[in-house]
């Protein structure tokens, strides 16, 4: 948790992918933050909501280096801890990532500790660093307990654009997702 100016606890949550668009989870406030030190990739493969064992999809993680802009979320003191478990449960099915604290700079200019999820490099499930060829191979046709991973990619490209927030690797793939359809 952290700390405010006044010393009383804020619980804050940053999301760069689903949690952008579908959070889940209720909220006092919402806002654009900038996370340094790690980027958005498309870097674990999916075996539950995006994908299967046999058919795995790919999902978002944050990797090393770079920066993130996504959505900082702060979550009322008395709603922290069923919010926390409700992530835990959400993010942490095979535990492909580890659950940090990291400063996130609102877009207001404040500072605020969030609770992360970054990618594990090290878990069976990383997919690393792969082209935007292989994304779409991994994404098309890839269906999860959650929908097809192409809705996936495809929501967050648009919340991405709606927010203004540039990321190129993400507009590329949606891009190339788009044109298959038009072609299919």
């Amino acid at each position: 948790m952290a700390m405010a100016q006044d010393s009383s606890p804020v619980p804050w949550v940053f999301g760069y992918g689903s949690l952008i668009w579908r959070p889940g989870f209720a909220f006092e406030r919402a806002e654009r933050a900038l996370l340094r030190g790690v980027h958005r990739r498309l870097c674990i493969y999916s075996h539950r909501h995006r994908g299967t064992a046999e058919r795995p999809g790919l999902v978002f993680g944050l990797e090393r280096g770079g920066a993130c802009v996504g959505m900082a979320f702060k979550v009322a003191e008395e709603n922290w801890i069923e919010v926390r478990e409700y992530l835990r449960e959400r993010e942490q099915v095979t535990g492909v990532y580890l659950e940090t604290h990291r400063p996130a700079r609102l877009a207001s200019g404040e500072l605020v500790e969030a609770l992360t999820f970054v990618a594990d490099p090290h878990h069976a499930q990383y997919a690393g660093r792969l082209s935007l060829e292989e994304q779409l191979a991994l994404v098309d046709g890839a269906v999860g307990e959650a929908g097809p991973n192409v809705d996936y990619v495809l929501n967050t490209a648009q919340h991405l654009k709606e927010m203004g927030i540039a990321d190129r690797q993400v507009q590329a793939l949606a891009g190339m997702i788009e044109k298959n359809r038009a072609v299919a």
